[in-house]
């Protein structure tokens, strides 16, 4: 069987430099203190690259990143948050030539836990090889790693039982390590390589869900823009929300965006129903908890939607009226033609929001309640932080929306459903739901899936997303949780 060993940084992945990796870890595990300290320090990191201590300048930024964090927070973002950014950044030729071979090994110089994880589940690796962080007794990071060049090497020797590998692939200036153990070397650029359309490894596992705040990789120059927007975006975030509780809804597209804000609206709103008539079902694609507040805006009326596991504190700040659901079907549809029978109602049949181009399965409940079905195709835009979170408190997820400098909403109104395409021509709820689902999904250039919020959430926190609220207690340690990132080093 073929064998590839490949470097992660710099081949597999385009940039060879591991920083912004780190910035990573210590923004989602531990604060913006210590992704501001980490920043101060990088231009001596720079400079012990520069003068080949780059192994002492790798030490300084794990340290700086992990030390006093539980090494569960540090798994918890190695799962969560890094996948999309190596995804983002992966070098798809590189990565064909590795997923040609049969035995796959990829060893990276970051702490192995970083790394591990992605490069298993996406990049279907045999073996991930890197160095090794130091956990105390109690489970925190010392901040230490253990492993140099001749520990990687003598890991593959280990690993590959005496057997020399088929191929490297890494820079040239690594050539006197890992590479030279193998039989063939190949170093980027990987251009010419493996051109064969019909292979099924053209293409990695695709990243579904992913958390964390930040949009962008925290380079050194995206980070101290970040650092030094915060002030600015929070009075803006607080100024936006204040004139979104004082004008109306209909006066809200056009004073947005004097702020900065943009809502595009695509398609022909409908009209409600005449008087005496169920309201019409609004379904949703869901990115944000701002989908139904901002799809009210455009209509220019306060239409009730229906919620699943959001905080109290969004229902609380919510402009428009939000129905809690259950959970309990019975008890839902009953709430859900209850809603209808007054008038317009809005629903997310996913659940959940999925950032990624991609629409979950969405539960069949709505179509079995009403035939006045409307399809919109909500989409969004934002360039610093993202509007919402699995391992945070949901309730600060429209104020990092309202801190992006510039926010924009898409909303894509599709034609009503007719009446021989819903349960009332003897269409199952299913067919229905997912008739829906494939015609959104087309409108956005997203693909369906048969992902569910559970799916999500198990995936990215460890649970199933319900938000439970059983004492004040609870509450408070959400609040601290919150704040986490602006006030813990």
């Amino acid at each position: 069987m073929a064998s590839v060993v490949s470097e992660l940084e710099g081949t597999l992945l385009n940039d060879p430099d591991p920083f912004s990796y780190f910035m990573l870890v210590a923004f989602e595990a531990s604060g913006m203190i210590r992704f501001a300290l980490l920043l101060l320090l990088w231009p001596g990191i720079w400079l012990l690259n520069a003068f080949g201590k780059e192994d002492v300048g790798l030490k300084v930024m794990a340290f700086i990143a992990t030390a006093a964090v539980p090494e569960s927070e540090i798994k918890s973002v190695a799962r969560a948050v890094l996948p999309k950014f190596y995804m983002d950044d992966l070098n798809m030729n590189a990565w064909r030539v590795l997923s040609s071979h049969g035995k796959r090994v990829v060893v990276t110089k970051m702490p192995r836990v970083m790394v591990e994880r992605f490069a298993k589940e996406h990049l279907q690796a045999d073996e991930v090889i890197g160095t090794e962080l130091i956990v105390n007794r109690f489970g925190y990071a010392t901040g230490f790693i253990r492993g140099n060049n001749k520990h990687l090497a003598d890991h593959v020797k280990k690993f590959f039982n005496g057997e020399q590998p088929t191929l490297g692939l890494g820079r040239p200036s690594s050539s006197h390590s890992v590479l030279s153990l193998c039989k063939e070397e190949l170093h980027p650029p990987f251009t010419s390589l493996q051109k064969d359309d019909n292979q099924h490894h053209l293409f990695p596992h695709p990243v579904i869900f992913h958390d964390g705040r930040l949009v962008k990789r925290p380079t050194p120059s995206t980070a101290l823009l970040i650092l030094l927007w915060i002030p600015f975006g929070m009075i803006l975030a607080i100024i936006r929300i204040t004139i979104g509780i004082i004008f109306p809804l209909r006066m809200m597209p056009h004073v947005s965006r004097i702020f900065g804000g943009n809502i595009i609206v695509k398609g022909k709103p409908p009209r409600s129903p005449a008087g005496g008539s169920n309201g019409l079902l609004f379904v949703c694609t869901h990115r944000t908890l701002m989908d139904p507040v901002v799809l009210s805006t455009v209509l220019g009326r306060r239409i009730p939607a229906l919620t699943y596991s959001i905080s109290r504190v969004s229902e609380i700040l919510s402009p428009i009226p939000t129905v809690r659901l259950t959970r309990v079907r019975e008890v839902d549809a009953q709430k859900i033609k209850q809603e209808l029978s007054k008038g317009d109602l809005i629903v997310c049949p996913e659940g959940t929001t999925c950032r990624e181009p991609f629409l979950l399965r969405f539960s069949p409940l709505f179509a079995e309640l009403t035939d006045r079905i409307v399809p919109v195709a909500m989409n969004y835009r934002v360039g610093f932080f993202h509007a919402t979170t699995a391992r945070g408190w949901k309730g600060m997820d429209p104020i990092f929306f309202f801190m992006n400098p510039r926010p924009i909403y898409e909303v894509t109104f599709l034609n009503q459903l007719p009446v021989e395409a819903t349960c009332s021509a003897g269409k199952s709820p299913y067919d229905v739901a997912n008739y829906v689902q494939r015609i959104l999904a087309a409108t956005l250039g997203f693909e369906c899936t048969n992902f569910t919020r559970k799916d999500k959430y198990r995936v990215l926190a460890g649970n199933d997303g319900t938000v439970s609220y059983t004492s004040l207690q609870d509450q408070i340690r959400k609040v601290v949780s919150t704040f986490k990132p602006f006030i813990q080093f």
